[in-house]
């Protein structure tokens, strides 16, 4: 699907058919493309569209480089962020001549919110190099929302952890879900670190474009600040995964209490129940020269026995606080 936007008073403003009109758009935006729709955008632009294989390149200089004085700069963006199932996928920006062209194979929600508020009110869309920063801000920011989000869920699942609620026993929790819940956000924090570190590359790489290009100073401050926000993120990003860590070991740790609690019960119980054991064994041999066999009070005598001999061994535990 194509979509194009012409710029007017600051402002997007939504283009009926793109390769038709194509000489009035700022920003050519390409969401799964097929084959006719490339050849047709390549036609009409001169600029060679990088399929999917191409855009998925790991190295750098197959994601950042320029090619008859326009610049192609790829970098993972997250979408479905929203759910369990976050996505990671390459997103391409073209920065030639006075357009700007995005190649992307998913749908982050980032890029229909900000063509919605750019075509709604000015943003400081006043050329491609002014709509690429504002979307890279957007992205940006839509990031920060993200991280936010899941340092709250790490700290609910902290709580979770270390605090029960009261009159509840520890045991009551749930520990499989406490480690599914931390493996999902570990790896969302994963995909978001990777999305960073490819934006911060493409934000260097892009400070170099607008000095080649002759931006205007405000421009090149906002790609500095995107640099820093990118550094920033990254540092929180790198936190929220030590703490990740923390709270799988801690979580790992809880379980091997439960289980030492359970066995210790165990042990317990089959030390208090060997006394009664060994006594009704020696009772319930049928030898012939037994003198408490013809005992009346033999058979209440080794009940009491029994009971008294479970009841020594469970007191001697509690009173050194092993119950």
């Amino acid at each position: 699907m194509i979509t194009g936007y012409a710029i007017e008073g600051g402002r997007l403003r939504l283009l009926d058919d793109v390769p038709v009109q194509a000489g009035a758009a700022a920003w050519i935006d390409l969401l799964r493309p097929t084959p006719d729709e490339e050849q047709a955008l390549e036609a009409a632009l001169g600029i060679d569209v990088p399929s999917r294989e191409e855009m998925a390149e790991i190295e750098v200089s197959s994601r950042l480089y320029t090619e008859d004085e326009a610049a192609f700069m790829t970098a993972m963006i997250l979408s479905n962020v929203t759910g369990d199932d976050a996505v990671i996928s390459p997103v391409t920006f073209v920065l030639a001549d006075r357009r700007l062209l995005t190649v992307r194979h998913e749908e982050p929600k980032v890029f229909q919110s900000f063509a919605g508020r750019a075509q709604k009110a000015s943003v400081g869309c006043t050329s491609a190099d002014a709509v690429l920063v504002g979307l890279l801000e957007a992205i940006i920011d839509r990031l920060a929302d993200v991280v936010e989000r899941c340092a709250h869920e790490i700290d609910a699942i902290s709580h979770s952890v270390f605090r029960r609620a009261p009159g509840k026993p520890t045991r009551s929790r749930d520990f499989q879900a406490v480690l599914e819940s931390l493996g999902r956000r570990g790896d969302l924090v994963s995909n978001i670190r990777e999305s960073i570190v490819t934006l911060d590359r493409l934000f260097s790489f892009l400070a170099h474009v607008a000095v080649h290009r002759k931006s205007d100073k405000d421009l090149r401050t906002r790609i500095k600040t995107l640099s820093r926000d990118a550094r920033s993120l990254s540092d929180h990003v790198s936190f929220l995964s030590q703490k990740i860590t923390f709270l799988l070991d801690a979580t790992l740790g809880m379980i091997n209490i439960e289980q030492n609690a359970i066995i210790k019960i165990f042990s317990v119980a089959a030390v208090v129940f060997l006394p009664p054991t060994l006594i009704a064994s020696i009772y319930g041999m049928n030898f012939k020269l037994m003198p408490e066999r013809d005992w009346d009070f033999g058979y209440p005598l080794a009940i009491v026995l029994m009971i008294l001999s479970a009841i020594l061994p469970y007191l001697f535990f509690k009173r050194k606080g092993w119950l």
